[in-house]
């Protein structure tokens, strides 16, 4: 599932491309019905809290996106080719357009209605609104793994299972730890961490979390090769040599999802 980086880079593109101008709005597969009202209105403005996306119409009109597992824009530049697959939504602008295929969730809603989804959410490290006391409250107060509750939308948005498993090693804490032992200076560090490092994927479209002397050309190493790209710690790198102490990177389940985790780096 994308992370939120991937979400807020996505809402940067359709702003620029759209927001202003009248656009053509269209439901190939015929599932998004709302796509007929739409048609020709104008692209106010986009939008991302956490893994949600936005698009503004006006008119107390709102398309509410969330990917999911499968879900996905292809942007291509006018004029497009006929659709291929399943589409969802197409948006048609002055020089560019996105299909959308296999979003979880693609649904028209009233500004009313987005801020029932937001109220759901917890705070998003790379929104200029939000507030990370609300997530420290919640975490402070849990029995509750720390690396389960940065996973947890409604505790903290936009982290997924990439971000979680870096920024706890980065910082030292034990993933399984409860999240009411989590010392508030550890909390500010990771908050500050994540803003970094999820601003920096915003702007590379790449999840990088090695610092500079662990880099493949200080360490002689060769680069990762993976299909999400970018050079990490731990996270898919389970029984591999940690970067910084040698120690086999750990793998286990945590509520449906694969943990990693260095056990010398991050002891209990």
């Amino acid at each position: 599932m994308p992370e939120g980086h991937i979400l807020h880079r996505l809402a940067r593109l359709h702003q620029r491309r759209f927001a202003g101008n009248p656009v053509e709005v269209r439901s190939p597969q015929g599932r998004f019905t709302a796509a007929e009202e739409l048609d020709g209105a104008t692209f106010e403005r986009a939008e991302a809290h956490g893994k949600h996306l936005w698009h503004f119409y006006g008119g107390d009109r709102v398309v509410h996106v969330h990917l999911g597992l499968y879900g996905k824009f292809t942007e291509s530049p006018v004029p497009l080719e006929r659709p291929r697959g399943k589409v969802r939504m197409r948006l048609v602008g002055p020089t560019h357009g996105t299909d959308l295929r296999g979003p979880v969730a693609c649904e028209l809603l009233t500004l009313d209605e987005v801020e029932e989804v937001r109220a759901r959410l917890g705070p998003d490290p790379l929104r200029q609104d939000a507030d990370p006391e609300r997530a420290w409250e919640r975490i402070s107060r849990s029995r509750s793994a720390v690396a389960a509750l940065l996973m947890d939308q409604t505790v903290l948005s936009g982290v997924g299972n990439a971000y979680r498993a870096e920024v706890l090693f980065r910082h030292s804490v034990p993933p399984r730890l409860p999240g009411r032992s989590l010392s508030r200076k550890q909390w500010e560090a990771v908050w500050g961490d994540l803003v970094e490092l999820m601003s920096e994927g915003v702007r590379t479209g790449r999840i990088d979390t090695v610092r500079g002397e662990h880099s493949p050309e200080a360490m002689g190493r060769q680069p990762r090769r993976d299909r999400h790209g970018g050079e990490v710690y731990v996270y898919r790198r389970g029984g591999a040599a940690c970067l910084v102490c040698g120690t086999p990177i750990s793998t286990a389940e945590l509520q449906g999802r694969n943990l990693y985790w260095c056990p010398g780096c991050q002891a209990d």
